[in-house]
């Protein structure tokens, strides 16, 4: 899987790579335990930090996860102001190469580590598998149009336009639109407590 095309939100691979960094040194980790704690290779891992290659969805996701926050948090500095509009000209938006993309609809909060967004997934894709997150994190997911199969640790549950679905965010998930449109769904993510996510071992090269 390579990296490829994610951000098309002004935010350069330079930035990214360096919160990435800052986060990573917070938490007092090396890349070698950044790399083993996501399932990324060490390489990516440090080529990502160093802005030389752009990460897909889906790694940014398992960086993310071992660093016990979220996609939007790696993307944008928190909010101040009580009250935040974000236009949609604001909204951070993620494009993967596999065909779906995430648009992120909630600023960053302070220590809130809350994440909501909107997915458009093309027919007969599938998004890949995610990490499980920290124990205690909870997802709350809508579909707004098309078809979605749903599994959840190795089940799947099939959604159709108007099916909500609840689950423990600390499971293996995945989403897949086997239909011939585009699948809309809705998604809150609320984490549960840093640092204490199950690492995910199988190693990704991008």
């Amino acid at each position: 899987m390579q990296g490829d095309g994610v951000l098309s939100s002004g935010l350069s691979m330079g930035e990214l790579g360096q919160r990435i960094r800052t986060e990573r040194r917070a938490r007092g980790l090396s890349i070698e335990r950044l790399a083993d704690l996501s399932g990324i290779s060490r390489s990516m891992v440090s080529e990502v930090e160093r802005g030389a290659k752009t990460p897909t969805v889906l790694v940014l996701d398992r960086l993310a996860t071992a660093l016990g926050t979220s996609i939007s948090r790696l993307l944008d500095e928190p909010a101040h102001e009580a009250l935040r509009v974000l236009r949609h000209a604001e909204q951070r938006v993620l494009r993967d190469p596999a065909g779906w993309e995430r648009r992120v609809l909630s600023p960053v909060l302070g220590d809130v580590e809350f994440e909501f967004m909107r997915t458009t997934i093309g027919p007969g894709v599938d998004a890949g598998e995610f990490a499980p997150h920290a124990p205690g994190s909870r997802e709350y997911l809508a579909v707004e149009s098309g078809g979605l199969r749903l599994t959840i640790n190795g089940r799947p549950y099939t959604l159709d336009a108007g099916d909500s679905a609840y689950y423990p965010g600390d499971c293996r998930h995945t989403f897949t639109n086997d239909g011939s449109t585009d699948c809309v769904y809705y998604l809150a993510m609320e984490l549960g407590g840093v640092g204490q996510h199950e690492p995910w071992r199988e190693p990704l090269d991008g």
